[in-house]
């Protein structure tokens, strides 16, 4: 199985830039919906910039009130993702990329907590959408706090909605 480890203010460091305190400006801006990874890489670059909004709005229909979701986040200085393989599976017109994701959270005192679970991620196929367009999105979300390393709780395997 292979991979992706996503340290945003590592790459920066590792990069020859100059790390400054503020993790918006470690990290440099990504916003790729190319694929699910892609997609959940970019919701990470988010939180680690403190762009709320651009993190809420890769999710399609958000189970909490953007305030809730900020607020979820008011604590978190960093955030490292660790992706696994990933399968699109079409269905009804659209394709789902179950991610698997191993997260490791970095709170204001250096409190670290790891959460494992996956993301569902939907696109509409393009060719059948009228406007607006709808991008690919997060459908679902499960996520566990979960004892680590982080590199031993990625899940082996996620399944798309049935």
């Amino acid at each position: 199985m292979k991979a992706i480890l996503i340290s945003l203010s590592t790459a920066v460091a590792l990069a020859g830039s100059t790390v400054h305190a503020d993790a918006q400006d470690q990290a440099a801006y990504i916003d790729d919906r190319s694929d699910g990874p892609a997609l959940v890489r970019s919701l990470y670059n988010a939180i680690n910039r403190h762009e709320y909004a651009r993190a809420y709005s890769y999710f399609s229909d958000p189970v909490d009130s953007y305030e809730t979701f900020v607020k979820g986040y008011e604590k978190t200085v960093d955030v490292q993702v660790l992706i696994g393989s990933v399968t699109q599976e079409g269905a009804a017109g659209s394709i789902y990329a179950p991610v698997p994701v191993a997260i490791k959270s970095t709170e204001k005192g250096g409190n670290e907590k790891i959460f494992a679970g996956c993301y569902i991620t939907r696109i509409v196929n393009a060719a059948i959408q009228e406007p607006p367009f709808a991008p690919l999105h997060i459908e679902s979300a499960e996520l566990e706090n979960v004892a680590g390393p982080l590199e031993k709780a990625l899940p082996k395997i996620c399944h798309s909605p049935s």
